[in-house]
C-alpha cells in the first residue's frame, strides 16, 4: 500500500538515516580527554554515516545542561548524549538531578575506556603498592592521597580503594591535576590517583612511578604495570568509560544503525593508536552490554558515596 501510494516505507526510513547532520552533546568543556576523544570518534563516524557530527560542549553540575539539552530535542536519532561514569556518579551525588540516565535514555555504544593510576614520587620512599599498603596499616590516616575534587571518579576512586584494602589514609582533595603533581613532587602527597593521560609527562620524564592500575585486568596501554588485585586489594575494581546514548524514543533501527557503525569505526587500526596515545582503549560494546555497565556503576558508587559519607550536592 505504501508503494502503491507513493509513501516512503519503514526501510526506506531506515535506510535514508542520517539525511542532515548530526549533534553529539558533552556535558563536558573542550580540551578534555572526553572532548578529544568525542571529536576523533565523531570524525570517523561522521565519514562512515555520510553527514558530519557536530560536538556541542553543555559543561554544567552533574551533567545536567547537557542532558536537557539531549531530551529536549526529537528522539530521531539527529541528538545524541555522551554519558560515561561520571554519569553514574552523579545519579548519587546530586540530590535533584532532572533526569534518569537509566529511563531517560536507550545505550547505541561505548567509546572509551581508561583506568586510572596509582602513582608516587620516584625518588621517593615508596616503590610497590605494598609500600603504601604496608606504611597504611602501621600509621592508620598518616599517609596523604591526592585526587582531584571531592565527588570525582578519581576521587571517588580512593574512597573505595580506602574500604576495599582495608586501611586508612587522609585523602586530600585538589582543584586540578598540575596542582596534584607539584604537590607530589614537593612531597606533600606520598601518592595520587589520576588517568594515565594526566600523568603521561611525569611518568614519561621518570619524575614519578607508576605502582598500579585501576581496573580488572592490566590495561594494554601499561602492560608492565600491576592492578591493585593483582597486588592483593581482591575485588577493587574502577574503570572510567565514555558511550553514545540516544534519548528514550528513538527508533531502534537507528540505534542499531549507529551501532553497527560505531563498531566499524573503533575497530580501526589507525584510530585505536590515536586513542592509545592519549592512554584511552578505544571499545565498542553491544546497546545492553554499556546499558548494563551504566546501571551497575549507579549501584557501585552510591554504596561508595554512602560509606564515604559524602553529602549529596
Amino acid at each position: 500500500m505504501a508503494a502503491a501510494l507513493g509513501l516512503p516505507s519503514a526501510t526506506h526510513a531506515q535506510d535514508a538515516y542520517p539525511s542532515r547532520e548530526i549533534t553529539l552533546v558533552l556535558p563536558f568543556g573542550p580540551g578534555g580527554i572526553a572532548d578529544i576523544t568525542a571529536r576523533v570518534v565523531a570524525e570517523d563516524l561522521g565519514k562512515k554515516l555520510g553527514r558530519q557530527i557536530v560536538i556541542l560542549n553543555q559543561p554544567g553540575a552533574g551533567g545536567a545542561t547537557a542532558a536537557r539539552a539531549v531530551l529536549d530535542a526529537p528522539a530521531d536519532g539527529y541528538t545524541l548524549a555522551l554519558l560515561s561514569n561520571g554519569t553514574a556518579i552523579s545519579v548519587p551525588l546530586f540530590k535533584n538531578l532532572p533526569f534518569d540516565p537509566i529511563t531517560d535514555f536507550v545505550p547505541v555504544s561505548s567509546l572509551a575506556y581508561f583506568d586510572f593510576v596509582f602513582v608516587t614520587k620516584a625518588s621517593g620512599k615508596f616503590k610497590t603498592l605494598k609500600d603504601i599498603l604496608d606504611a597504611a596499616k602501621a600509621n592508620p590516616g598518616a599517609l596523604n592521597v591526592g585526587t582531584i575534587n571531592v565527588g570525582s571518579s578519581q576521587n571517588l576512586a580512593a574512597e573505595l580503594f580506602k574500604s576495599t584494602a582495608g586501611v586508612d589514609f587522609t585523602i586530600v582533595p585538589y582543584k586540578a591535576t598540575p596542582d596534584l603533581q607539584v604537590a607530589l613532587l614537593g612531597e606533600q602527597l606520598d601518592m595520587i590517583i589520576d588517568s594515565q593521560t594526566a600523568l603521561n609527562a611525569v611518568l614519561q620524564q621518570d619524575k614519578a612511578i607508576a605502582l598500579a592500575s585501576s581496573g580488572p585486568v592490566r590495561s594494554s596501554l601499561l602492560p608492565d604495570v600491576a592492578t591493585a588485585q593483582e597486588q592483593g586489594v581482591t575485588g577493587f575494581d574502577v574503570t572510567s568509560w565514555n558511550a553514545i546514548f540516544a534519548p528514550k524514543g528513538t527508533p531502534p533501527e537507528v540505534v542499531s544503525k549507529l551501532n553497527a557503525a560505531l563498531v566499524e569505526v573503533l575497530a580501526d587500526p589507525a584510530l585505536k593508536k590515536r586513542f592509545a596515545d592519549l592512554g584511552v582503549e578505544a571499545r565498542s560494546s553491544t546497546p545492553e552490554e554499556i546499558g548494563k555497565r551504566l546501571a551497575d556503576d549507579i549501584k557501585k558508587w552510591s554504596d561508595v558515596i554512602k560509606k564515604a559519607g559524602i553529602p549529596q550536592q
